[in-house]
């Protein structure tokens, strides 16, 4: 086991290395363009792995999540004049606010239901989005939304060399906060409850709290990439609602491997490239989302754990379900506490 966890230490520490060097390497600001929106996805695509993969919360409307926090943090920076800094914490804060209406029904609710109750959610905020252009600015988006400043330093005439690291850090606290969550007692919990619900609640973990807290953690990170998304585009667009949007996020989900924080992450960065490299294709640049989801149906056709199967077998496969896992009484009374 000690082998295992140093090479997946090593491996870690080559990619942050990786990562940290790109903006040397790489003089092209296009490209650098598409690692922050690859970085962007890769947070919303983990977050939503949470409570789609871990907790098996069929939430489709996570999205949504995502496009509060672009709009909360929009309105709250170009009309109120808050700090851009502070403005993307008050978007995560929103999205969760919004993952606590979002709970109050889906809690009693299971299967399909959840689907339609989540995707009418995000339909609705999209409806409200349009309807308010005085504020929101309608179909036309939200343009000229400020920007952050760090000890004078001009993120706007560096090449985007600044927001990459922004970008970087956010991505890596992101997958840091969320693999401690699914480490911990919560984790092991909410897993529990997605093996055998009833056996999970005999041992006196409450469904609805603990599914209360996997949608406001994964809403926040959602909510919080969402602020610096508009942050850095400086426009809100109702786009970020769409179908094409939500199919791509899911795609990386679904290819990087569900119960896995780093599968959806790095089919984010894959995905991300991939689409943008077919848009630049004669021809191809219409049905790029088509591509995607053909390769998505590929990969999980050979590979149904996605691709984080291929890295490494999964835990749960090797040990059994979660449920099995339980110690006698702790994990039931500290999902409680």
């Amino acid at each position: 086991m000690s082998v295992a966890f140093n090479a997946r230490t090593l491996a870690f520490l080559a990619l942050l290395l990786v990562g940290l060097v790109v903006p040397f390497v790489v003089q092209d600001t296009y490209v650098r363009h598409l690692f922050i929106v690859a970085f962007i996805y890769a947070v919303v695509a983990a977050s939503w792995d949470l409570s789609l993969g871990y907790a098996g919360i069929f939430n489709f409307g996570h999205v949504a999540f995502f496009g509060i926090g672009v709009y909360a943090t929009g309105l709250t920076a170009k009309l109120l004049g808050v700090d851009p800094w502070l403005a993307m914490l008050i978007g995560g804060l929103a999205a969760s606010a919004a993952a606590v209406l979002v709970a109050l029904p889906v809690v009693r609710l299971q299967g399909i239901y959840v689907v339609l109750v989540t995707f009418a959610f995000s339909q609705l905020v999209l409806q409200v989005v349009i309807s308010q252009s005085a504020v929101t600015g309608g179909t036309q988006g939200l343009v000229r939304v400020p920007t952050i400043e760090l000890f004078g330093y001009n993120f706007l005439r560096d090449y985007k060399f600044g927001y990459y690291y922004v970008a970087l850090l956010l991505l890596l606290l992101t997958v840091g906060c969320l693999r401690w969550l699914v480490r911990s007692d919560f984790g092991l919990s909410i897993r529990a409850l997605r093996d055998n619900e009833d056996y999970g609640t005999s041992r006196g973990i409450p469904i609805g709290l603990q599914r209360l807290k996997v949608l406001v953690f994964s809403g926040f990170f959602a909510g919080l990439a969402g602020g610096f998304y508009v942050i850095y585009l400086r426009v809100a667009s109702p786009e970020v609602f769409s179908f094409s949007t939500v199919s791509l996020i899911l795609s990386m989900v679904l290819v990087g491997g569900t119960s896995s924080i780093y599968g959806p992450a790095i089919a984010a960065l894959l995905l991300t490239f991939v689409s943008e490299g077919l848009a630049n294709v004669d021809g191809l640049a219409e049905g790029r989302f088509m591509l995607v989801a053909v390769a998505m149906i590929v990969v999980l056709l050979f590979f149904p754990g996605g691709l984080a199967s291929i890295i490494s077998k999964k835990r749960s496969g090797r040990r059994g379900p979660a449920v099995k896992r339980m110690r006698p009484a702790s994990v039931g009374e500290k999902a409680q506490g």
